[in-house]
């Protein structure tokens, strides 16, 4: 179960994952996306306010600083949006799969 991995530092000498790799990880974060140029994924998450919004990103936070892996966010009043890549490497990296993996937990 990807969420119970820890996050490694990623070396830019390390490729992104291939595709079959990115598919056969997708599988296991229902409602992740990947982007057209499959180089990173994201996820809309809506909450009733936006205070459970900014509650929920402070949460993340938390997770990705424990990991050392951070999403880019955005906020757009209830809705969060989060987008995850590894800049060290150019696209994905099995860190995408496990934090997302571990905000899905988060969020049960």
């Amino acid at each position: 179960m990807l969420n119970l991995k820890k996050c490694i530092p990623c070396e830019e000498k390390v490729p992104p994952l291939s595709g079959e790799q990115v598919y056969e990880y997708l599988t296991q974060i229902p409602g992740w996306t990947l982007s057209q140029d499959e180089k990173n994924i994201f996820r809309t998450y809506t909450f009733t306010d936006f205070i459970g919004a900014v509650d929920f990103v402070n949460h993340i936070a938390d997770i990705a600083e424990q990991e050392g892996h951070h999403p880019d966010i955005a906020i757009h009043y209830n809705n969060v949006t989060l987008t995850l890549w590894t800049h060290a490497v150019g696209g994905l990296s099995e860190n995408d799969f496990i934090l997302a993996a571990k905000i899905d937990s988060m969020r049960i």
